[in-house]
Formats: structure tokens, sequence, C-alpha cells
């Protein structure tokens, strides 16, 4: 990587230190509600309106909030609401699947500036890292020299165990074996000194979907993403639950029972995969499922059976993580055309009446909204939560 490189991302934000705590909360709020004035910050804050007035002056002075128009109507002056400044931070996300790798550039509210994609029969390190480093240089020069100083870190999302996967070709297991001794830190830290936070890639896309999405609703749920593995996240009193090895919420390794009685887990029997292997069997290239943007049209009828079998899967699981925590709500999103989110969604809401659910309270079933690009947002939203938000019980966010 070119020294440039290494210069020109090294000076972000995040050499400032973190923000402090009442800078994360007052930036949470408004994260969460949108904008507000500081009366009603100070209120769910419970700090005195003085305190939070000087914050807030301090935050725009720093660039990471703008003022709205003032609202007009009361007694005394307009009040000034307050919301993020989209490119007050801004981050870089890679998502490492089985089947294509994507690379972003966000800015503080999510929004994606940049993205390039590549896909591939297996993701190799060598390439998806040549990857990583030529799309951070094709962003760099989008962008001023202010603009690329406010980077502030790098985000991956990488499934759990990449190299673990039985149904793989002989020489694609060759390949995701090469992942098995691959820090991917350490790898990514080779051309930049930005701060690089490593998830798991469902968590990733829970994450996304908490921030930016319809998880904003609810208190607790469960999540599941289905890609060419379908996995999971976990979302407790308003905070992603990421366990002690990063691993909660692996809703893909869920028992299950194949066709024939046999021992299997959800992976094997509601993943994006299934679909694949049904179209080579007929003798249509899979590559169609993921060609972008995606349309499933022409193969609607391999994926209407393989939706029913997905249905009836996520169904059993859902009430199955509801017998170990009483989740308010599940949320189901995944690596495929909304029209086919839509579907799958009904279906599970259809079996779940069906379901013995003796014991239990069902929940509510629900699309997520983020779509394919989770993973890829929620590897960047990573150093932004790290460095300027607040991911605690704090008991602010009812």
């Amino acid at each position: 990587m070119d020294d440039g490189i290494v210069r020109s991302i090294s000076t972000g934000l995040s050499q400032k230190g973190v923000r402090n705590h009442n800078e994360r909360l007052l930036l949470s709020l408004l994260q969460r509600h949108g904008e507000l004035p500081g009366s009603d910050l100070a209120r769910l804050a419970g700090l005195s309106p003085p305190t939070v007035s000087a914050i807030l002056k301090r935050l725009e002075s720093d660039h990471l909030l703008i003022r709205g128009a003032p609202t007009r109507g009361r007694v005394g002056k307009p009040s000034v609401p307050m919301r993020l400044a989209p490119d007050g931070v801004l981050s870089i996300g890679l998502k490492i699947g089985r089947r294509s790798a994507d690379l972003v550039l966000m800015e503080f509210t999510g929004n994606v500036r940049a993205q390039y994609q590549v896909t591939y029969a297996a993701p190799d390190p060598q390439n998806v890292f040549g990857f990583l480093a030529d799309g951070i240089s094709a962003f760099l020069t989008t962008l001023s020299a202010e603009e690329a100083a406010r980077i502030c870190g790098i985000g991956i999302a990488a499934p759990f165990e990449m190299w673990n996967w039985r149904d793989a070709s002989d020489e694609a297991a060759k390949t995701f074996m090469r992942w098995k001794d691959v820090d991917v830190r350490a790898e990514a830290g080779r051309f930049s000194t930005l701060p690089i936070s490593v998830m798991n890639d469902a968590t990733a896309a829970c994450r996304a979907e908490h921030v930016y999405g319809r998880g904003k609703a609810f208190r607790d749920y469960a999540y599941f993403f289905v890609g060419a593995f379908v996995g999971g996240g976990v979302v407790l009193n308003h905070s992603v639950f990421e366990g002690r090895q990063g691993n909660a919420g692996a809703l893909g390794s869920l028992p299950s029972i194949g066709p024939h009685g046999e021992s299997k887990q959800l992976i094997d029997t509601a993943s994006i995969h299934l679909l694949e292997t049904r179209l080579r069997e007929v003798d249509l290239d899979p590559a169609l499922i993921w060609e972008n943007p995606q349309d499933w049209t022409a193969i609607r009828r391999y994926v209407d059976p393989w939706l029913g079998e997905t249905a009836q899967e996520l169904a059993k699981a859902s009430l199955s993580v509801c017998s170990v925590i009483d989740f308010e709500a599940i949320l189901i999103d995944g690596a495929f055309p909304p029209d086919i989110r839509t579907a799958l969604v009904e279906r599970v809401q259809r079996y779940l009446v069906t379901q013995d659910k003796r014991g239990l309270t069902p929940p509510h079933i629900a699309a997520g909204t983020i779509g394919g690009n989770a993973r890829a947002i929620g590897a960047a939203c990573g150093p932004i939560f790290s460095q300027y938000l607040l991911d605690t019980n704090t008991g602010l966010w009812t």
C-alpha cells in the first residue's frame, strides 16, 4: 500500500480520543430520536440545560452537529433543534462474505456515500485484502483532505469460522481453509493506522438494523439474516449483545432436523446456498442469485419451494429462541430482493400460527429494513459506535 494512503487516513477524528460520556449520551439520543432542541435533550438525558447547551456548542464546533430550522409558536425565543452532521464522521466498512465482498464509505447518519463490490466463487484472503486496499485508495480520491481526516476507523464483518463449510467443493474448501490462520485485524492494519474493529457478519447486520433500521422500535428481539448461510443477532435492553467471544446470536447453529430425521443445523435448512444447489441441479448458474441489482423473477419457480422450506425452519427457530429469552419481536432480513423478504416474513407469520406454542408468548414477526447491505453498514457502524455513541443499558431509550 502506498505510504500516501497511510498518511491520508491515519489522522482522523479518532486521534482526538473517544468522546466523554455526556457527549456520547447526547449524540446517541440524537441518533435515535432525530433532531431535538436542547430542552428535550436535557429532559431525556437528565442533565441541566446549561450543561447540555455547553456540550452542544462543543459538538457543533467539532462539526459533529448542525442546527435545524428554528421552531416558533411558543413563548420566548424560538427553539433551535440540533441534529447529527452527516459528514461530521466518516467510516469504512468491509463485509467479507462467502460469495462476495462489499466495501462502503459511510456517513455519521448511516448514509452510504460510496460502495464497491467484488464477487467470487470463494474468498481468497490475498484478493480480499487487495480489494480493501484498492477500495480505500479509490475512496480517498473522492475526498478532500479535511474529509479524509474525518474517517474514524475501519470495521470488518466476516462469518465466524468461515473455513468450516462442509458443503464446499474441494477447490473452494481449500480457499476457505486459508482463512483459518488469518488475523483479520492485523492484515488490515498493515496499510492503515486507523482503529480497526472486527465482528461477526450477522452481528454486524443486526447492529445496522438496530442503529439505522426498524430495530429502534423494539427493546428485546432476535434477528435473523439469511445469506449464503443464515446467521443472527440478539438485542437486549436496546443494546446489541455480542457475547463473551463476540459470537452471541449464532442462530445459524440452532439444531434442526433433516427430512430423514438426521441431525442438522439451521444453516443446513434455511440458507441461500440451498437455493444455489437447486439451481445447479437444473443446470442454471447460481450467480443469477447474486447479480446486482438483484431480481429473482426468472428463477421464481425454484425460489417458491425454497421460501416455503425456509419459512418453516425460521418459524420453528423463532419459537426456540423465545423459549430462552422472552423476545418482543423477531426481525428477518437477508441478501435477497425486497419482495422475497416480504414473502418470507409473511410465510413465517403464517407458519408460526400452526406451531406448538405452549408456555410461550408468540413474538411479533417483522421484516428488517436494511437489506443486503446490512453487514457492510454494520461493519462501518463499529468504529462510529465505539468512539461516539453509547452502547450501554442506560434506560434512556424507552
